[in-house]
């Protein structure tokens, strides 16, 4: 396993034995060649990541940029995570039946794809998954799914209850008058 404080995504590569080496980089070079404009490769979490910079999208719930794609040497094995896929029907449906036509056995987490040799995954299914969504989309697409968790939720009751402007100046008025 590669350290997981790699300052470079050529050091993170750097660091792994030869053949876990050539397998990621099967992998990234795949992944790179079918990333949509927009989203910044960097270190991240201690794997090679893809996200929308702060500087472009500051308001994550963690205040850490929004991961898109990341790719990482775990001890045992590889992982791809594709938050493209995590939380989207169809697109998981494509992957299960890309995995199946290509006589691959999927291994997956929520959104982590574990796997030993590159030749273990669809590259082109993964690669046109991965090539679909736009950093507007998928900005558009957090910003759904932060308003269905239960800090959302809150929130948006908060906002509800804060008067407007204009029920302000009506309250006042109401006021003035007794």
């Amino acid at each position: 396993m590669v350290s997981r404080s790699a300052a470079s995504v050529a050091a993170y590569l750097a660091g792994l034995p030869a053949d876990r080496r050539t397998e990621l980089e099967t992998v990234l070079k795949m992944v790179r060649r079918r990333m949509p404009r927009g989203y910044q490769e960097c270190m991240g979490y201690g794997m090679i990541m893809w996200s929308i910079p702060l500087a472009q999208y500051p308001d994550t719930y963690n205040g850490h940029p929004l991961c898109y794609a990341a790719l990482a040497a775990q001890k045992n094995y590889s992982s791809l995570y594709l938050m493209c896929v995590y939380g989207d029907p169809s697109r998981m449906a494509r992957l299960k039946q890309g995995f199946a036509e290509a006589g691959r056995k999927l291994d997956m987490g929520k959104a982590c794809i574990r796997f030993k040799h590159a030749a273990d995954l669809p590259l082109q299914v993964i690669g046109d998954l991965v090539s679909e969504v736009s950093p507007a989309t998928y900005i558009d697409r957090y910003e759904m799914s932060r308003k269905l968790t239960a800090a959302g939720k809150r929130a948006a009751a908060s906002a509800a209850r804060r008067p407007t402007k204009k029920a302000k100046v009506a309250s006042a008025s109401r006021r003035k008058k007794r």
